[in-house]
């Protein structure tokens, strides 16, 4: 018995693959044929225009297209993300504001003293070493001015950077 059913399957899968075959040249045949084409170009083409009528006959009732639809889900999603970002830059804030409040407190609990104390002695430090690069606030001594590219030794840059004229003897 097994070998007449593999002999049905045989033909059927014959008649399968010739069929196949004979529609795929019917296809051919078909979208080749310049009447037939030209018919399957107006269907698209008239489907187009229904659509179009679609919609805008929605659009005149007030009811939403697809298009429409999935605009506004897109328009949504991207709010979505937005409000997340702001979300988490108001937490950034928020975890700021505590600080400083934090900060405040301390200040306020008597750790102004000792602020006012270390800003006076950073003070101190940076005079002295303001002191220690540049020893007065004196200008340098003529001999130590330097004259740029070009300029004779009658004409000195003066000290407000306009160049002078240096008066002859």
């Amino acid at each position: 018995m097994s070998s007449g059913r593999d002999e049905d399957q045989k033909l059927v899968d014959r008649l399968s693959r010739q069929s196949e075959e004979a529609l795929g040249r019917v296809a051919e045949e078909l979208a080749g044929n310049p009447v037939v084409a030209g018919a399957l170009s107006r269907a698209f083409s008239a489907r187009e225009k229904a659509l179009q009528a679609q919609e805008a006959a929605m659009g005149a009732l007030g009811i939403p297209s697809a298009a429409d639809i999935e605009r506004l889900t897109r328009r949504l999603r991207s709010v979505s993300q937005r409000l997340e970002g702001v979300e988490d830059a108001l937490d950034r804030v928020e975890a700021r504001l505590d600080a400083v409040a934090s900060a405040t407190s301390q200040v306020e609990n008597g750790a102004g003293p000792r602020v006012d104390t270390r800003l006076d002695e950073i003070e101190r430090d940076l005079a002295a070493l303001r002191e220690a690069l540049i020893p007065s606030a004196e200008l340098p001594p003529r001999s130590q001015e330097r004259l740029t590219v070009g300029q004779s030794a009658g004409a000195r840059p003066s000290r407000t950077g306009v160049r002078v004229r240096a008066a002859s003897s």
